[in-house]
């Protein structure tokens, strides 16, 4: 690529405990961003006065009042002025080179929509993600996540899509595509963006020399967790599966959701399990609103059913 105008974007809400190691790491990156674009959803923890005396370099975009992660997140990217735009979760370091490496992973293809980096844990010793996957069976994972890294990921090439914990994308892609899709609140959201990228025929490199040392789960995790990612799993069905993909793979997606129920009732005492099943009925109950927007997103595919479905992992490690 040519030197393009990179934006990197943080999402913050009462995370100001978190933001001095995330922009300081930003700082002392080797290719330096345009521009650096703190998104504060209306934190009361002293986030602005931090960023005015120490951080005045960047921009920080104030909102009236938390739109939770993707709205936030889409507020950033709508005010971004880069040609590629990055996203970086307030509780991750990036190393030095990680803008570089990143960028260099778009290399020379045009439909290279958005590239993934490798997260690690805080101490580097555990993988957090290597790109995210998406199974047959409609559930979604991150690569390598919980396995100490012994350099297993460490090549380059195409995954299903970008954890937004630390990921870039083109704007042409999103001008394409749009932006995160506000109703799943978080969780899962960017699996989304990666589906109806993939569906117009973008594709998403994962670039293992862009790392970041990640906290994990510092802003959410837990019963919040599991309600999102049961809750979204089947939204993420009913917009971006085509209906033939549903059609050949009805048996195991059915089967994925009923074991998911099933473990969630023989724990139905922890919070985590009785989450899930709220998070399922939630989800049912809020079909509609999901399907609204299929036949859009169906309309404009370029890639045939074959295609989507050589994209797709099974079985599904580790799933989301």
């Amino acid at each position: 690529m040519h030197d393009p105008l990179i934006s990197v974007v943080i999402p913050t809400w009462n995370g100001r405990h978190l933001l001095e190691s995330c922009l300081d790491s930003l700082r002392a990156q080797s290719y330096r961003p345009s521009e650096i674009l703190v998104v504060d959803g209306g934190s009361l923890d002293g986030t602005r006065e931090l960023m005015a005396s120490s951080y005045s370099d960047m921009r920080l975009l104030v909102l009236p009042r938390n739109l939770g992660f993707t709205g936030n997140v889409n507020a950033g990217l709508r005010a971004a002025r880069g040609e590629i735009l990055c996203l970086l979760n307030n509780d991750a370091m990036a190393h030095p080179d990680w803008l570089l490496h990143l960028i260099e992973g778009f290399g020379t293809d045009s439909r290279a929509g958005s590239c993934a980096s490798k997260m690690l844990n805080r101490d580097g010793t555990v993988l957090d993600s290597a790109g995210d996957l998406l199974g047959r069976n409609g559930l979604a994972s991150q690569r390598g996540a919980g396995e100490w890294d012994r350099g297993q990921h460490d090549l380059p090439g195409p995954v299903f899509s970008a954890c937004g914990g630390a990921a870039a994308y083109r704007r042409s892609m999103l001008q394409d595509v749009g932006l995160l899709d506000e109703g799943y609140g978080s969780y899962l959201e960017d699996v989304d963006l990666g589906l109806r990228a993939q569906l117009r025929g973008w594709s998403c490199q994962y670039v293992p020399n862009a790392r970041v040392n990640h906290l994990g789960s510092a802003t959410g995790g837990g019963p919040l967790a599991s309600f999102h990612v049961a809750k979204n799993s089947i939204r993420l069905l009913a917009r971006g599966f085509p209906t033939f993909v549903l059609r050949q793979s009805l048996g195991v997606i059915l089967s994925a959701q009923m074991h998911r129920a099933d473990e969630a009732l023989a724990a139905w005492r922890g919070a985590a399990a009785r989450a899930t099943l709220r998070g399922l009925a939630c989800g049912v109950l809020l079909l509609p609103d999901a399907l609204r927007g299929r036949p859009r997103i169906q309309r404009r595919r370029v890639i045939s059913d074959e295609a989507f479905l050589a994209l797709l992992t099974d079985p599904t490690p580790a799933a989301r």
